[in-house]
């Protein structure tokens, strides 16, 4: 008789996972506070819209990990998230807003805080920067969040609420771009989805789009921080 030969097992064809990061929607601030990590900002009426326009998009989808940034406006978003999709929501501190020695006071040109010259030697490195949380450190904490994301919806989809540095700081790191930049220039509008698609741990591209575009569109928040 011949001897069993043993056979090669087949290769397994890496999961496809997407791992969606979605801005929150537009916050209630009528004093043009820069809140920060600040407790008490809630999604304004508008914003509120904006989550639904989100769950609305994402109806349709496979996911099934919904994660969030531990602030308020950040579970206001993945609220109706969560309804939708039937789905608990997680608290990932990871995906929190970038610290910002600015927090909790008034931001604007000429009538801010930047007119007050012992506020000055704060903005002397635009690259670290000097005014708040490194980038590299940003990047590094939220590129971990969007692994262990991937990991909890391997083969499915995922949804990681943060807010619009973060998301985008992420996307640079991904893309192996410079970390500083020009904040009026970032493409992450208010509830806009930044998705990150892999095969296996391998990312494979970033895609970019804004179910709440028409909402945005009529944001004082969004005509006034270019989002």
């Amino acid at each position: 008789m011949t001897p069993d030969v043993p056979t090669e097992p087949e290769p397994t064809m890496p999961l496809t996972t997407t791992v969606h990061l979605l801005r929150h929607g537009e916050v209630h601030n009528p004093e043009k506070i820069l809140y920060g990590r600040l407790p008490g900002y809630r999604l304004s009426e508008r914003g509120e819209r904006m989550a639904d326009a989100a769950a609305a998009a994402l109806a349709g989808r496979d996911v099934t990990y919904l994660v969030a940034s531990p602030l308020e406006r950040a579970q206001q978003t993945a609220a109706p998230i969560a309804e939708t999709l039937h789905l608990s929501i997680d608290t990932d501190a990871r995906l929190i807003e970038s610290g910002n020695w600015f927090e909790g006071k008034r931001f604007g040109v000429g009538d801010g805080a930047l007119k007050n010259p012992s506020v000055w030697p704060k903005l002397r490195n635009p690259f670290r920067p000097s005014w708040g949380e490194p980038y590299l450190e940003i990047a590094r904490r939220m590129t971990a969040a969007l692994h262990d994301a991937r990991d909890a919806a391997a083969g499915h989809e995922a949804v990681c609420v943060s807010h619009q540095s973060p998301i985008w700081l992420l996307r640079r790191y991904a893309e192996g771009r410079r970390l500083w930049h020009d904040p009026r220039k970032r493409q992450c509008g208010l509830a806009s989805l930044t998705s990150f698609h892999f095969e296996g741990d391998r990312l494979t591209g970033i895609s970019y789009s804004e179910p709440a575009a028409d909402l945005v569109a009529s944001s004082p928040v969004a005509a006034e921080h270019g989002a």
